[in-house]
């Protein structure tokens, strides 16, 4: 039995980046440029690390050069992790 306290909803899971779209040119699909800082282990000078992800965007809704949220989900393709959050 479930108590109110218990959720089953999967707002918890997945991580969630914020980054920038670089492309839109194919159906359903955007790609993000994440930036990250890291801090090098010998030198101690931050670097700026980029990668960019497939996303899955219904309706082709985010134009490129936009800021955009997104997270993590079960795979929808073969190198699409990812879905749109929100603009």
């Amino acid at each position: 039995m479930e108590t109110k306290n218990e959720t089953t909803s999967t707002e918890g899971r997945g991580r969630v980046f914020r980054g920038r779209v670089v492309s839109a040119k194919m159906q359903d699909t955007i790609t993000v440029i994440v930036d990250r800082y890291v801090k090098h282990p010998k030198y101690k000078k931050f670097q700026k690390l980029s990668k960019k992800f497939l996303v899955h965007d219904a309706g082709n809704t985010a134009a490129v050069g936009e800021m955009v949220d997104i997270k993590e989900v079960a795979p929808i393709s073969k190198r699409k992790r990812f879905t749109l959050v929100s603009k």
